[in-house]
């Protein structure tokens, strides 16, 4: 996991060689202009997915990973709590082949609070990058929120 200003993504450039388009997109885009849903940057490989995010506790917040992709979770309208654990702390749970999604639910007594290893505040004009191997609980949030979520190919 990453986190950082948007306007510090070069640095991670080297990380995945979609990324420099990433920057370049960052760079040439307005986020807000954006439509709801799928805008694709280069096929399937490289895409971002608008959302408007409903009000959501940590309780309420599912654990999630990605096998092929990468998120890179960006808050447009306001400030957004993420949850962060490592992905083979999570309970097993069935892979959504279709999605690239597994959504795990801790097993009572355990909570998403009881897995979190941390939980953190993503502000807006920041950016976290999760990798296949972290384990994210996004869009913890009292007020609801506009979002944007870059998926990019491992």
């Amino acid at each position: 996991m990453i986190i950082d200003d948007l306007k510090a993504f070069d640095n991670y450039a080297g990380l995945n060689p979609l990324f420099p388009v990433v920057a370049e997109f960052l760079a040439k885009t307005d986020l807000n202009t954006l439509p709801l849903g799928i805008t694709h940057i280069k096929g399937d490989d490289l895409f971002v997915n608008v959302q408007d995010a409903p009000v959501k506790t940590r309780n309420e917040a599912r654990f999630e990973t990605h096998r092929r992709m990468i998120d890179i979770q960006i808050p447009i309208s306001g400030d957004e709590e993420h949850g962060w654990t490592p992905a083979h702390l999570l309970p097993d749970a069935e892979y959504n082949e279709q999605t690239d999604m597994t959504l795990h639910d801790p097993a009572a007594p355990q909570t998403p609070q009881d897995v979190a290893s941390t939980y953190y505040t993503l502000k807006r004009g920041q950016f976290a990058i999760y990798f296949p191997t972290d384990g994210h609980a996004p869009a913890i949030t009292p007020v609801g929120l506009h979002k944007a979520i870059i998926k990019v190919k491992a």
